[in-house]
């Protein structure tokens, strides 16, 4: 009678790569390390974010245009606005791409540059560098991204009223996560970003 096979139990020991060698060309020594394939896949943390789902396919359709009832509301956390002046305002981007991500734009409801008034194209360009010693202040980050989509094609989300996107930037910030899963962690919230820029615009 054939004896049953029994299966061998695997071991709860951690193994560690092996190392070998071979011999090429010219006496050198190649080396390679073999990865056990019991420890692979390894695990990870999972960042949760289902909120983010409704934004990324577009569920959040405000009534009206956010930056125009922003203009409206005045300087809020509601509004998410922290900073006016007589035709520009400075916005929390509700979806940062990094900690310390505001829009700079024109109160009124434009959404061509070259249909702006000088006083308003001063004035806003003016808040620009406003807002960048705020950043550099508030953040001390590497570099600044500074950026304006105009028009749809070119990537505006809302492109009937211009926007800015001022994002602070740290050598190393960007990797495979933000990139591939389209998320970003961030290391504080936006009531903690308000409360900075907040504080900052108070003394100007």
């Amino acid at each position: 009678m054939a004896k049953k096979k029994t299966a061998k139990k695997s071991s709860s020991k951690k193994t560690t790569p092996k190392k070998s060698s071979s011999k090429v060309s010219g006496g050198t020594v190649k080396a390679t390390i073999c990865i056990n394939h019991e420890i692979w896949p390894m695990e990870r943390d999972v960042l949760f974010r289902p909120d983010r789902m409704k934004y990324v396919r577009k569920l959040i359709k405000p009534e009206g245009c956010v930056f125009c009832n922003a203009a409206k509301n005045g300087v809020s956390f509601d509004s998410l606005c922290v900073y006016k002046t007589k035709h520009s305002m400075v916005v929390l981007n509700k979806f940062p791409y990094n900690s310390g991500h505001v829009l700079v734009l024109p109160r009124r409801h434009c959404g061509d540059l070259l249909k702006l008034s000088d006083g308003e194209y001063t004035d806003l360009q003016q808040t620009i560098r406003v807002t960048m010693a705020a950043i550099n202040s508030i953040y001390e980050p590497g570099g600044i991204n500074l950026g304006l989509n105009h028009g749809a094609v070119a990537g505006a989300g809302i492109p009937e009223h211009l926007h800015y996107h001022m994002i602070p930037r740290w050598s190393g910030d960007l990797n495979f996560f933000p990139l591939i899963a389209e998320t970003k962690v961030l290391v504080e919230s936006l009531e903690q970003t308000y409360e900075k820029f907040l504080e900052y615009f108070k003394k100007i």
